[in-house]
């Protein structure tokens, strides 16, 4: 039996894209992975997140916000970021934890009503989906 790869996905604020991209890897994984997610200023998680995740029909509502400093000490085959800030802040992480950046605009940074904002998620989940198929493809 193989051993299942442990992933840590990174945002600032571990509150949008790192929380949907913690949800989406443990479905498209299917067990073959454990998956975290964190960063160095942990939020809750992002209202907007979770509807978008529950509109793909994904319940991300029971997921926190964990500070990067919890996994330090644990070991990682992959350390996925998803924005530039926490590639450039990411700490070094012992064992085996080959890094990987995606580059997602912040949804929460978009202003307007409801619909748009919604829109914005949607948009960063649907970009980390196909990003997250392709690496598992790659694997």
């Amino acid at each position: 039996m193989t051993q299942k790869l442990r992933v840590l996905i990174l945002c600032t604020a571990n509150s949008a894209r790192s929380q949907m991209g913690e949800g989406l890897l443990r479905q498209l994984a299917a067990g073959r992975a454990e998956v975290f997610s964190a960063g160095a200023k942990p939020a809750s998680v992002n209202p907007y997140a979770i509807r978008a995740m529950a509109a793909r029909g994904i319940d991300i509502s029971g997921q926190q916000s964990d500070h990067i400093d919890q996994y330090l000490a644990q070991s990682f085959d992959y350390v996925i970021t998803v924005c530039d800030n926490a590639a450039e802040s990411c700490p070094l992480f012992p064992g085996p934890a080959r890094r990987i950046h995606w580059s997602f605009p912040d949804p929460a940074a978009v202003s307007g009503d409801d619909e748009a904002v919604l829109a914005s998620f949607v948009r960063v989940r649907d970009g980390l989906e196909a990003k997250l198929r392709q690496w598992l493809d790659s694997l």
